[in-house]
């Protein structure tokens, strides 16, 4: 089965069978796309392969740079470049919070959490917005960021960069800790470079 956003706006019950499929590619054609429309050249192709129930392989195109992020279960993530090199990449060193850059999207979310993380955040060195997984994602598993908190969950925007994060050393859960699935469409998801950071992040984002 192929499942996006435009097939699931026709066909709400494809994320259902999402979890069950013995085969399925989601593909997100255009991320960042309020990006692509204001003419900011930061969006992406997204891609990810999902056996079973599992994703087992994902892809982060950038049109603009020509490049390609790809990640495989069991085998790593990798970066083409556009003069045809490949090149392995790994996520940032574990840094304490006070050090961390990293980004919320607030879009989705809802009060008092957004105020409490709004506050919190400022514990971080820097924060970044790109508007654009695709991006936020290729920065995480390139080792120039830190960390990326969503709140909601499609899975043509986060099953190929969850996976591309991970096998480059990361740690990806939903907010409660739980393991990240093609079938989840909330609970938000925490991405850091270990365990141990994602756990000060999620206790200090939302300390009282």
């Amino acid at each position: 089965m192929v499942v996006g956003e435009e097939a699931c706006s026709d066909d709400p019950a494809l994320l259902s069978g999402l979890g069950d499929a013995a085969l399925a590619f989601v593909i997100d054609p255009v991320d960042g796309t309020f990006n692509f429309a204001s003419g900011v050249p930061l969006f992406g192709v997204m891609a990810g392969v999902v056996v079973n129930g599992e994703t087992v392989a994902g892809i982060i195109h950038d049109p603009v740079g020509k490049d390609w992020l790809i990640g495989a279960k069991g085998a790593g993530s990798h970066i083409r470049h556009a003069h045809g090199a490949l090149e392995k990449v790994r996520v940032a060193a574990p840094v304490p919070m006070s050090q961390m850059t990293g980004a919320v999207s607030w879009q989705f979310l809802q009060e008092p959490e957004r105020s409490r993380l709004a506050r919190n955040q400022t514990k971080t060195l820097s924060q970044f917005s790109y508007r654009c997984a695709a991006h936020e994602y290729r920065l995480l598993a390139s080792g120039h960021a830190h960390f990326v908190l969503y709140n909601k969950l499609m899975p043509w925007d986060h099953l190929a960069g969850a996976l591309i994060h991970q096998e480059a050393g990361g740690h990806v859960a939903r907010i409660d800790g739980s393991a990240y699935l093609p079938s989840h469409v909330d609970g938000g998801l925490l991405v850091a470079p270990d365990k141990q950071s994602w756990d000060e992040l999620r206790r200090e984002l939302w300390a009282e």
